[in-house]
């Protein structure tokens, strides 16, 4: 470059977009959204907020004394991710940062961009820090959409602090993102919106002139306010798309709208469950089965089991996890505890829905009413523990295997007592030898097991005083 030129006519005669240019773009991209806000567009989209004040939700982020708050406000930003379920407000925040930031503002859909596009951003943010001393932030959007490469792409970018990383995904970051990137971002968890922050919003759409419904009249009952506050299960967007869409259809009615709750019921239709057979729903719903069981409280379990029925959840998934946990958490304080789970997963198999949800229900209320005990688990895990660290291994030579014919010349089965000849039990080494004797089973005074301690306490007290005696008659 020679000394009369200037930094943008540097840009230029490389063929790069002047970072100014950029500049005027973002200002007027945002100045446009504003005025389509107000005029068009979805309702859900006219009414997002333009200022913090407006903001809905997530008081423990953006309240007076929240971390998100005093970062957009003071504009003193860092890496972090938005991690939350639909319509709870993650673009909206990214918006109003947009606005209030002095740093230049990226906005990404994950589902729409590559890595060359990334590459440019950073090569522009590169650009606009050397000749302006400017920032560069972020948004992407769905960052959970990103694959293995695109997130190693972008690793080294915030590594060094090139521009700052937003972003926003309904799906656990701590699956779906390297935890190379993770490390170098904090993560913002927001909840879904509570019934009266949805009230608040939806009479706000109601009020609003401008942006909302107010020009039209509108009104709502309460029970339609209700049913309106059930059916969006804490998402915004959900909540005003269907008071719109309800408008929408009683707009051919003359004078002012009076919306009832079986307007809602029709518009909305059947109740939607946020349910996603491979993400965090499906294992937080599973988790809150098993627990339930565990628990012991069976109307829970049915509460759960019927949340996964209808979100779609595969049938056999659901019987399998019956199986372990038949298995696991109740063991021998009921084997029948095993059967019952096992002929549901076969029935399951054998039927599928809708009848495999009387197998389904039938094992899982079985299950929750057992009494519980985890010591088979505990057992196995011990003796598997305690192999492990045995330098050697050798099996007794009268407890070995002796079905050949000839397999006394090895010494095998000689000196073994056969136990119902003895009455059910004789003493008798069942371990190596030289092994000091461990103990892994330990049964509880739970159900079935409570009769097992007893028989294991009358075997210890033979174990100590009898000999091998001759066979009884």
């Amino acid at each position: 470059m020679n000394h009369g030129d200037s930094p943008r006519d540097s840009f230029c005669i490389m063929g790069t977009v002047p970072v100014m240019h950029l500049e005027v773009n973002q200002q007027l991209n945002l100045f446009e959204n504003n005025e389509r806000r107000e005029n068009s567009g979805p309702l859900a989209f006219r009414m997002r907020p333009v200022d913090l004040t407006d903001y809905v939700g997530q008081e423990h982020l953006v309240g007076e004394q929240g971390p998100l708050r005093r970062i957009i406000e003071e504009d003193r930003l860092h890496s972090f991710i938005l991690y939350g379920p639909p319509g709870s407000g993650k673009t909206t925040l990214a918006l109003l940062l947009a606005e209030k930031t002095k740093s230049h503002f990226e906005y990404l859909k994950a589902v729409t961009s590559g890595v060359t596009e990334l590459r440019n951003i950073a090569r522009d943010a590169q650009q606009r820090w050397d000749y302006y001393r400017q920032k560069t932030v972020v948004f992407v959007d769905e960052v959970h959409r990103f694959n293995k490469s695109q997130q190693d792409v972008l690793l080294p970018f915030v590594e060094s602090g090139l521009f700052t990383l937003i972003g926003a995904t309904t799906e656990n970051p701590l699956y779906e993102l390297n935890s190379a990137l993770l490390s170098r971002m904090k993560i913002y968890v927001l909840n879904p919106l509570t019934p009266g922050e949805i009230e608040e919003l939806v009479r706000r759409a109601l009020k609003d002139p401008v942006r909302g419904l107010g020009a039209r009249d509108v009104s709502l009952s309460e029970e339609a306010l209700q049913e309106i506050i059930a059916r969006s299960k804490g998402d915004a967007r959900t909540a005003l798309n269907i008071l719109e869409t309800a408008c929408e259809i009683r707009s051919q009615a003359s004078g002012s709208i009076v919306l009832e709750a079986q307007d809602i019921r029709d518009t909305a239709g059947h109740f939607y469950i946020n349910y996603d057979k491979k993400a965090d729903h499906h294992y937080d719903t599973i988790s809150a089965f098993i627990k339930s069981i565990r628990g012991s409280d069976p109307d829970a379990a049915l509460f759960w089991l019927a949340v996964m029925i209808h979100g779609g959840e595969d049938p056999v998934f659901i019987a399998r996890r019956l199986v372990i946990h038949a298995a696991e958490d109740i063991g021998m304080a009921d084997p029948q505890a095993l059967l019952v789970a096992v002929a549901a997963f076969h029935a399951t198999e054998l039927i599928g829905l809708p009848e495999a949800r009387i197998p389904l229900a039938e094992a899982t209320i079985y299950l929750a009413t057992a009494p519980k005990s985890n010591r088979s688990k505990v057992a196995i895990d011990m003796a598997l523990d305690y192999v492990r660290q045995l330098p050697s291994l050798q099996v007794p030579a009268h407890i070995a295997d002796n079905s050949h014919s000839r397999s006394h010349l090895l010494g095998k089965g000689k000196g073994y007592l056969y136990p119902p000849s003895y009455g059910g039990y004789v003493k008798q080494d069942y371990l190596p030898p030289g092994l000091e004797r461990p103990t892994f089973y330990q049964p509880t005074n739970n159900g079935h097991e409570s009769q097992v301690q007893e028989f294991l306490e009358w075997l210890k007290q033979q174990y100590e005083k009898d000999d091998p005696r001759k066979p009884k008659a």
